[in-house]
C-alpha cells in the first residue's frame, strides 16, 4: 500500500519520485478532504490541490482512499541531526501523547517500538493500540447486560403480557406472550466494539493488525451487526460495573463518529480521520493545566465563561458570545484568561510585536473588559526560533487599565516536565510591566 507524509503548511509535489506522489493518488485525497467538515466554504481548509503539490494546511491525522493512505503530521519541531523518519516517528508519538490527554484515554507509547513508530502509519500506530487494548479487556469477559425480551413461548417465562395474549393468541392459546429480562451480550456497547473492529479491518494494511482484527471479528460473530449510522451511543452507560471499557469506548468514537470526519462507503471515497490542531492543542492544554493546578486552590474551566459582548437595548437578548478557551479561579474569582493558539510567533528580537495577531488582542482586551481579570496569557507552541523555553516571553499592560497581557509558549515536543512548567506558567510571580506596544 502507498503510504505518504507530508507536515502540516508543508507542500507534497506531483510525480513518481520518493519525496512525491502520483497525480491520481492525490486527487483522490483532495476529493475525500473535500468532504471533510473542516473543508472550509472553499474546500481547501484540509489540503489546498495546487496545480504541481498538495499543500497540507493546519488539520492533521490520516486519509486513506483505496489502496494509499495520505499522513498529515503537525509542524513540531523534534531535535536536529535525526532523519526524517526518525523526526516523523517523534511527531507522531507526541501526536498520540497529545490525543490520549485530550480524549483522556490511558496509552502507554513504551510499548510500540522505535521501529514501529517509524514505519506504521498513525492510523496503524491507533489500530494496534485499540486491538491490544481490546484483546486484554475481553479477557476478562465480554460485558452483558439484561435486556427486556419479549418471545411467544408454549410455558410462562417472566410476566405474561396480556394485551398481546388477548389479541395475538386469542384462537391459539397454547402460546403465551412472555415478556423477561435476559442477561446478554448482545448489547449495545459489544455492537459498537463490533463495528469498530469491522471497519478498521476495511482500512488497515498492516497484516499483523489485520490478522487481530480477524480474531476480535471472530470473537464477536454472535453480536449483532448494525451500520454505523445506526448504533445506539446513547444506550452506553460506563459505570463501575463495566469501568474497565471506557477507554474503547472512547477510541471507538475516534474511528467511528463524524465528529472526526469519518467517510466510507461509494466510489473514491475512503476514510479520513482528521483533528483541528487548534482546537487539540487547546484541549490538550486544558486537560494538563487542570491536572498541574490541582491541589493549588485554583480551579480550571474550559470554554467557559460564555459572557455576551453586547446586550440589545430592547430586550435581554446578548450578541456575541465569548468563549475563553481556558478560565481559572480562585474563590470563585477570575484571576486568569488564556487562550491558546497553534501558531508560530516570532522573538522579540526579530519582532517587537512576535507576529501576534490585531484579532488576537483585541479579543484579549474584550475578555479583560468582560471578565475582570487581571492576567491574560495567549500561548503559542514554542520552537527554537524563540530561543529558551522562557516561558513567558512579554508583557504589556492594557492601555487604561490594570490588566496584563503576556505572550507564552511551551515546548510540545518536549514531554517532560510538562505539568511542571505549566504550573510554573500559572504561578509565576508577575514582574513589572510596560505598556503595550501599539
Amino acid at each position: 500500500m502507498p503510504a505518504y507524509t507530508v507536515r502540516e503548511w508543508d507542500k507534497l509535489a506531483y510525480g513518481d519520485g520518493q519525496e512525491q506522489i502520483p497525480a491520481q493518488y492525490a486527487d483522490r485525497f483532495a476529493a475525500l478532504a473535500r468532504s471533510s467538515a473542516f473543508a472550509g466554504r472553499g474546500g481547501s481548509g484540509v489540503l489546498e490541490h495546487g496545480r504541481h503539490a498538495l499543500r497540507a494546511r493546519g488539520v492533521v491525522g490520516i486519509l486513506t482512499s483505496g489502496d494509499a493512505s495520505l499522513e498529515i503530521l503537525p509542524k513540531i519541531d523534534m531535535a536536529p541531526g535525526k532523519t526524517p523518519d526518525h523526526q516523523n516517528a517523534a511527531i507522531r508519538k507526541r501526536l498520540v501523547h497529545m490525543l490520549a490527554v485530550a480524549l483522556n484515554l490511558r496509552i502507554d507509547t513504551g510499548v510500540i517500538t522505535d521501529l514501529a513508530w517509524q514505519r506504521e502509519t498513525l492510523l496503524e500506530i491507533l489500530i494496534r493500540i485499540f486491538c491490544d487494548k481490546l484483546t486484554m479487556t475481553l479477557r476478562k469477559g465480554m460485558p452483558r447486560r439484561y435486556v427486556e425480551r419479549e418471545e411467544d413461548l408454549p410455558t410462562l417465562r417472566g410476566q405474561l403480557d396480556i394485551p398481546r395474549q388477548f389479541t395475538r393468541h386469542t384462537v391459539n392459546p397454547s402460546r403465551l406472550a412472555c415478556r423477561f429480562d435476559l442477561l446478554s451480550e448482545d448489547i449495545a456497547l459489544n455492537r459498537i466494539m463490533k463495528a469498530a473492529a469491522v471497519r478498521l479491518l476495511s482500512v488497515s494494511q498492516r497484516s499483523a493488525n489485520q490478522q487481530r482484527l480477524r480474531e476480535l471479528a471472530f470473537v464477536y460473530a454472535g453480536i449483532t451487526d448494525v451500520p454505523v449510522s445506526a448504533l445506539r451511543w446513547d444506550d452506553v452507560v460506563i459505570d463501575r460495573t463495566n469501568r474497565s471499557w471506557h477507554e474503547l469506548f472512547a477510541m471507538a468514537r475516534l474511528f467511528l463518529q463524524d465528529r472526526y470526519q469519518t467517510t466510507t462507503g461509494g466510489a473514491g471515497q475512503g476514510m479520513a480521520m482528521l483533528f483541528e490542531m487548534n482546537a487539540l492543542f487547546e484541549e490538550y492544554v486544558g486537560r494538563l493545566i487542570a491536572q498541574a493546578l490541582a491541589g493549588t486552590g485554583l480551579t480550571v474551566s474550559l470554554q467557559g465563561g460564555r459572557l455576551f459582548c453586547l446586550s440589545a437595548q430592547d430586550s435581554e437578548r446578548g450578541l456575541f458570545q465569548t468563549k475563553p478557551d481556558i478560565l481559572i479561579r480562585r474563590g470563585g474569582a477570575i484571576t486568569h484568561v488564556i487562550d491558546t493558539k497553534w501558531k508560530r510567533i516570532s522573538s522579540r528580537i526579530d519582532d517587537p510585536k512576535q507576529g501576534v495577531s490585531q484579532a488576537d488582542v483585541y479579543q484579549m482586551m474584550a475578555y479583560a473588559q468582560l471578565y475582570h481579570t487581571p492576567r491574560l496569557t495567549l500561548l503559542y507552541p514554542h520552537h527554537p526560533g524563540l530561543g529558551p523555553e522562557d516561558l513567558v516571553h512579554a508583557r504589556h499592560r492594557i492601555t487604561g487599565h490594570d490588566t496584563i497581557l503576556e505572550t507564552a509558549s511551551i515546548d510540545v515536543s518536549n514531554n517532560a516536565d510538562m505539568l511542571m512548567r505549566l504550573r510554573r506558567l500559572i504561578l509565576l510571580e508577575e514582574p513589572e510591566a510596560v505598556d503595550l506596544i501599539e
